[in-house]
């Protein structure tokens, strides 16, 4: 789970749909804490090294952080009271079941803490204008800041936070008011609201997303946080968000197919529509609708219409939600209508498959030299999904039909591209390994009491066992880093991407805490603890753990400069390093002539524009890092908006010139076809497409206004400089693999 502020933040969320139970008895989460505390003694992978009383002080400062992240709220005043009480007590509370009243008191002094500082923004943001001409700044993150000492520091601190937030507001006005005067669309604003009504708007969801919680909220987020003190992984999860977990692994869900984001005036607006989904194919909802009302059963009566105004996305969700086949009423604002005019649109709910999270598959055929040719071979996976209940759904029979599909179509190479692959099923990526190894260790999974199990992979001869280049950056994660690291210790592929992959190296495992709860005691909605069991290693005995996987060819990123990845998180376990694998044995490394590829890609590298765009990104970012402050004067962040907008500008001239020259070498070079499943199912012959046009996929999407106005031109050929530099890659190996057969240089091993 996410930290309270987060959530809100979070804009979109799918309509989900699916069984509620109802309960007629509330859960007592003093047992469900007493429970929970006892399963994490028992079960965490790291037990031995954490005394649980100890942690008190810890599970006081994750809740505090969560609820607090900027620390903006609570005063210092607050938290040594809170110490004072609790610090010491959480952990025997827990155990003693009586744990949901320090909870809920510290959750009571935030909301009172967020009324007064959301009353104090309205106060400021009706008053008179804030002088922009005085040299104040303030901090760009707050996440290490001391908290403020007292009342009087905290509004100081949260007048110079509304004072920041109006002045963006206004800079961003007036850079958008600019280029839609620029590009004769000053239409695009004629009802935009003022900048202080718009920050007011913003204060006051957020403050109803905090008031608008009931003891099941503040259960969820105070045992979320004792479990995140154990690792960045183990986490209590409600029994809505186990449903909405179980609908994200099997890629379908039930509902009405809608993508929604959560208006700043309160309403919840129409982002998304999935293609022949329920809502697509009853017609009436529209992109920009704003819904205001649900009525979940559609009763009809009017008592049963719940006004959503203001309310949080994840409970607009879970009223839209409901069994396949049941209707839900919505209460629309259509876009494009009479301000504050409704209608009225009933949608039956259905299953919604999201075939934009599916693996998916390209042919590229690249001319070379002398009329030669290669065929590429391309796979993107969003992630390692699995159906864990009925089976039905896995990415890794997708992924085999598509690379079954590419090798028939006689693919030189291939590209697996696990970019933004944050991981899923274990058994999932064991299983996908085996299509381009022959039967080797995959990954080594140690338990708490030093047990190694040794998981291999399935097929004795692989699918696929030609050149392969495999893709990842820095939100490649978990399961990810298993398959990278197995192919990459087995010489079997090379890594290209940035400086290293996410780092997760653990294993978690969803326990049901009602089913260890007392025979009597109400159950049904305890929820689950997601809890670290485990830890990966790689065949070679090294662990993904906080160091990831680095690639054997890097290249520039500006997420370089930015703190993402496992060693960041609070609390996140060491990497260590174990024996290799029994039977571990890999192919010559010489063959993948990884020294070769460095070199060569370095070139392009050195010679790419916008590769030294992003090397150019990067040293300002660190550098604006490392100076934690944001001025508050209007004349120093107007100069720093002008140097950033002639920046722009002078790339995108200079793109534009330049793309439109790729564009017409890549049509000698390059011809596209697009695989999806259904394609490739269905064995109809390669879809010639062109990647420079929008792609529809599953989901029709609104455009926000800022959109309109973005002229950054698209990447030629759909190829941005990452999968544009793995083409490359892949084609350099298979050339010069080529070269070595011919010359009869390539090793070999006495296994394969």
């Amino acid at each position: 789970m996410f930290g309270l502020k987060s959530q809100v933040a979070a804009a979109f969320s799918l309509a989900l749909a699916g069984t509620q139970v109802a309960c007629a008895e509330q859960t007592d989460f003093n047992k469900v804490g007493r429970q929970m505390a006892i399963m994490l003694q028992n079960s965490h992978f790291d037990r031995a090294n954490q005394s649980f009383k100890e942690l008190s002080d810890d599970f006081l400062a994750t809740y505090l952080r969560d609820l607090d992240y900027g620390r903006i709220y609570f005063t210092q005043k607050d938290v040594d009271r809170f110490q004072s009480e609790y610090g010491e007590r959480l952990a025997s509370m827990l155990l003693e079941e009586d744990s949901m009243d320090a909870a809920n008191d510290i959750y009571q002094i935030f909301v009172e803490r967020v009324e007064a500082r959301v009353a104090q923004a309205n106060e400021l943001l009706s008053g008179d204008e804030f002088d922009f001409t005085q040299p104040e700044t303030i901090m760009r993150t707050r996440k290490d800041a001391a908290w403020p000492k007292d009342e009087k520091e905290a509004e100081d601190l949260f007048r110079k936070q509304i004072k920041e937030s109006l002045l963006s507001e206004k800079l961003r006005r007036e850079m958008l008011m600019k280029l839609a005067k620029e590009q004769s669309k000053e239409d695009l604003f004629k009802d935009e609201r003022s900048p202080e009504d718009k920050i007011k708007l913003r204060y006051e969801r957020f403050l109803h997303s905090v008031k608008d919680v009931d003891s099941d909220d503040v259960a969820t987020y105070f045992l979320s946080a004792v479990a995140k003190t154990f690792d960045p992984h183990t986490d209590y999860l409600s029994f809505k968000q186990m449903e909405r977990f179980r609908d994200d692994m099997r890629n379908q869900l039930v509902g009405i197919g809608a993508l929604l984001q959560a208006e700043e005036d309160g309403a919840t607006k129409i982002m998304g529509i999935v293609v022949n989904g329920p809502a697509d194919r009853a017609g009436e909802l529209r992109l920009n609708d704003r819904v205001v009302g649900v009525d979940p059963t559609n009763s009809g009566r009017p008592e049963d219409m719940v006004d959503i105004m203001f309310m949080k996305i994840d409970k607009v969700v879970d009223l839209i939600r409901g069994n396949e086949g049941s209707e839900v009423r919505l209460k629309v604002e259509p876009a494009g209508g009479v301000p504050g005019e409704t209608q009225m649109i009933v949608i039956q709910r259905g299953k919604v498959e999201l075939k934009d999270e599916q693996a998916t598959a390209e042919v590229i055929d690249v001319a070379g030299k002398e009329e030669e040719k290669q065929r590429i071979g391309f796979i993107t996976l969003p992630s390692f999904y699995a159906d864990f209940d009925a089976g039905d759904t896995r990415c890794s029979t997708d992924v085999e039909v598509l690379l079954q599909r590419l090798i028939d179509e006689k693919i030189d190479g291939l590209v697996l591209d696990l970019r933004n692959n944050g991981g899923g099923s274990l058994e999932e990526v064991r299983r996908m390994t085996g299509f381009f190894t022959n039967r080797l260790p995959v990954v080594q999974v140690k338990n708490t009491l030093g047990q190694v199990q040794v998981k291999e992979s399935d097929n004795r001869r692989p699918m696929y066992s030609g050149p392969m280049v495999v893709l990842v950056d820095k939100s490649s994660a978990s399961a990810s880093e298993i398959l990278a690291g197995a192919l990459q210790d087995d010489n079997r592929a090379v890594i290209v991407g940035e400086s290293s992959t996410f780092g997760k190296g653990t294993v978690q495992q969803p326990m049901d805490i009602g089913r260890h709860m007392p025979l009597f005691a109400e159950s049904r909605r305890a929820g689950t603890l997601k809890v670290t069991i485990q830890k990966f290693y790689r065949p070679s005995g090294s662990s993904t753990q906080n160091q990831g996987v680095i690639p054997d060819v890097l290249l520039p990123s500006l997420m370089d400069a930015l703190e993402i990845g496992e060693k960041y998180l609070d609390h996140a376990l060491d990497h260590d390093v174990i024996r290799p694998a029994p039977g571990f044995d890999p192919m010559p490394k010489a063959n993948l002539f990884v020294p070769r590829l460095q070199e060569l890609s370095e070139k392009r590298v050195e010679a790419s524009k916008d590769f030294s765009y992003i090397l150019e990104d990067v040293a300002r970012e660190k550098k604006r890092r490392e100076g934690n402050d944001v001025s508050l004067v209007l004349a120093t962040r107007q100069a720093e908006l002008a140097d950033a907008d002639k920046l722009q500008k002078g790339r995108n001239a200079e793109r534009r010139e330049r793309f439109a020259t790729m564009e017409e070498g890549d049509k000698k070079q390059f011809t596209f076809y697009k695989l999806t499943l259904d394609d490739a199912n269905e064995e109809q012959a390669l879809k010639l497409f062109d990647p420079t046009e929008e792609a529809s996929g599953n989901m029709r999407r609104a455009k926000d206004k800022t959109e309109e106005l973005d002229t950054t031109p698209e990447w030629p050929s759909g190829l941005d400089p990452f999968k544009r530099e793995a083409l490359s890659v892949l084609g350099d190996l298979i050339d010069v693999t080529r070269d070595a057969k011919m010359a009869g240089m390539l090793k070999s091993s006495n296994l394969r």
